[in-house]
């Protein structure tokens, strides 16, 4: 199993120009995966540098029919002749997808600072070796009070799903033994997850570290970070500002892969991309066995 996480940057590439079909070429030269997780997807934003206002979620989707395209909009308003403006996460899957969710994520009062609403976008797939919930997100970049609420809610999401799996909800029948397909079937839950993204932190932040802690159950698997987990204390490779050095004078890391603990056997790759010039940002890829 192959999975990437970008931030595209809407899709808009060091040269100045937005390019949806550039971003799944790129992403499809650097890996052969089965599930795609973007950030920074937008629908509605000419306003966006070198956007015409395209819909890049359907236009990302197109040039992968192959897998189901999940959209997660964070920011949703008005447009001035009455269409909504879109801007968030994306996730397409060559797996089954059982189920979605979409946590809207804290978004504190920092009247110091700007910042827009951010979500976690979670997918439940069928991956060959089981259900498994692949997350991804993007944290506020100039409010390290938003950052930091934040990422306790990502923390939470992920006990609340492994407590939902470890309590094992048993499925709501109609009185004959049938299951009744309503809104109340149960669906498949996993503790095993996946959680990708920008995190606007970089790997000495402390948050960094906030993420890796245990929880209060011990039946709930930490989050480890995949790169550390498979390199150890090999420094890892800068994701932000490789080509982009007007925007990025220092270039560094702050998009990372994070897989709970009982994954940590079936990691066997972790990498990340350098040559594209797509977005300011670079793609990462992790390889887990079936």
């Amino acid at each position: 199993m192959q999975l990437v996480t970008w931030n595209i940057q809407w899709c808009r590439g060091v040269d100045g120009r937005v390019d949806p079909a550039r971003i799944v070429a790129d992403a499809r030269a650097f890996a052969d995966f089965d599930v795609l997780c973007l950030q920074e997807v937008a629908a509605n934003f000419p306003a966006l540098e070198g956007s015409h206002g395209e819909d890049q979620f359907s236009l990302i989707a197109e040039r992968l029919p192959d897998h189901a395209a999940i959209r997660g909009v964070a920011v949703d308003t008005l447009a001035p002749d009455g269409t909504r403006r879109r801007f968030g996460n994306m996730i397409l899957s060559r797996y089954p997808v059982l189920q979605v969710l979409r946590h809207q994520l804290p978004w504190p009062a920092d009247a110091d600072v700007k910042s827009m609403p951010r979500i976690l976008l979670e997918a439940t797939v069928a991956a060959p070796f089981g259900p498994l919930r692949i997350m991804t997100t993007h944290l506020e970049y100039y409010s390290q009070r938003q950052r930091s609420a934040q990422v306790e809610a990502l923390r939470h999401c992920h006990a609340e799903a492994c407590a939902r799996a470890l309590g094992a909800a048993r499925a709501f029948g109609d009185g004959r033994g049938e299951e009744v397909q309503d809104p109340f079937q149960s669906q498949p839950q996993t503790v095993s997850a996946i959680l990708t993204g920008d995190f606007n932190f970089r790997p000495a932040d402390p948050l960094h570290a906030r993420m890796a802690d245990g929880f209060d159950d011990a039946n709930v698997p930490p989050l480890e970070d995949a790169w550390q987990r498979v390199h150890g204390t090999i420094e890892r490779p800068p994701t932000l500002g490789v080509h982009d050095h007007e925007q990025w004078p220092e270039a560094f890391a702050c998009d990372f892969i994070w897989t709970s603990r009982d994954l940590g056997p079936r990691l066997r790759a972790v990498e990340t991309g350098g040559r594209t010039a797509a977005s300011d940002h670079q793609p990462v890829r992790v390889e887990l066995a079936p």
